[in-house]
């Protein structure tokens, strides 16, 4: 199921986000709306972005189970979250108030608990196109896919066929996928801009992701939200890498993930009209990220284009270790904790206005 392979390319992880920033409103009595709706678990696939620690269980480079990651998780644990505490997939199970965060399904000290609440099946440096994976020797999406076969398979065991189906169907299941194909594969490496366009490269992947969406439908779920990408030319590692003296965001790499945005939703809207009974929702973060990015100090952060872990300019992985030269005393007063993940703050930010805006569309 999982592939092995000697590890050739360590291919950039998106940085996403992703997400919405918050609107400061005046305080209410009303209910948060995500409070009137109940949802069993919530299942995520994808990338780092969304990867609780699965790396930690395969033969990868791709890994941050090591100080300073983690740091300020619960009990300060190192757990392969590229990130300084909880990143997304935590915040969603958090904030719907199913547990306080979400384990990876290749934890071997998993119980049925945590199987019946929502597990991750993503992994770091993931993506729909299978040179991707390839280079960066990650879990793919038919990786993905098996495990959340034998997933519905050891639930069935435990509560049997009605109630698995019924989890199946009304769980929120994430993807965040894309990222690495784009910011990665395609702009870092010769192997693809060879033979397609941006625009070119973008139709094929959106065909991945259909092709994805349509099988986990066929599995049995049904509420399942995609995340756009972001202005993944704004992100520290591709300032450093294409954007000049002045390190400036890189647009061919911004109006990129726009094309690729602009074509995912509209697939996502012809998918929402054809699959019965879905409820296929299009998770909107390019611009909300971008205004982190753009106006940092309005949501009280002091820098934007370098991260708070690294060597020098490279900040990711092993660049940002013990070892590291430079190591922020504060996390909170950065938007990126390395040079590709967004701090524990900012995804907490991120990740509770963007539940607020799209929980509506999953129910």
């Amino acid at each position: 199921m999982m592939k092995l392979s000697t590890f050739n390319y360590v291919s950039p992880l998106l940085v996403l986000f992703y997400s919405l920033f918050v609107v400061t409103v005046a305080k209410s009595s009303q209910q948060p709306t995500y409070m009137n709706y109940s949802f069993p678990a919530v299942i995520a696939f994808g990338d780092s972005i969304l990867d609780t620690g699965n790396n930690n269980y395969i033969l990868t480079a791709l890994r941050s189970n090591f100080k300073p990651y983690g740091r300020d998780f619960f009990a300060e644990e190192s757990t392969g979250r590229f990130c300084n505490g909880r990143i997304p997939s935590d915040f969603y199970v958090e904030i719907l108030g199913i547990k306080d965060s979400m384990p990876p399904y290749l934890d071997p000290d998993l119980e049925i608990e945590d199987l019946l609440s929502g597990v991750s099946f993503a992994s770091a440096g993931s993506g729909y196109d299978p040179l991707t994976v390839e280079l960066a020797s990650v879990l793919s999406t038919e990786d993905q896919l098996d495990m959340f076969k034998e997933y519905i398979g050891k639930l069935k065991g435990a509560v049997g066929e009605e109630r698995t189906a019924y989890i199946l169907e009304k769980s929120i299941v994430l993807i965040s996928m894309g990222s690495n194909d784009i910011a990665g594969t395609y702009f870092l490496t010769p192997y693809r801009r060879v033979h397609y366009n941006v625009r070119q490269y973008s139709r094929r992947l959106i065909r991945l992701t259909t092709r994805f969406i349509l099988e986990l439908y066929r599995l049995g779920a049904r509420r399942i939200g995609t995340v756009s990408l972001s202005a993944l030319g704004c992100i520290p590692m591709q300032r450093t890498v294409r954007g000049g003296i002045k390190r400036n965001c890189v647009e061919p790499v911004t109006k990129a993930a726009q094309v690729y945005n602009t074509m995912l939703y509209q697939s996502l809207m012809a998918l929402k009209k054809t699959l019965s009974g879905s409820r296929i929702v299009y998770l909107d973060v390019h611009n909300s990220l971008n205004m982190l990015i753009q106006h940092p100090n309005q949501f009280g952060f002091e820098s934007v284009d370098r991260a708070c872990c690294g060597i020098a300019s490279m900040e990711l992985g092993p660049f940002c270790s013990t070892f590291s030269l430079k190591i922020c005393k504060d996390a909170s007063k950065y938007v990126f904790w390395d040079s590709y993940h967004p701090t524990e703050r900012t995804y907490g930010i991120l990740t509770s206005d963007l539940i607020k805006k799209t929980i509506d569309q999953f129910v």
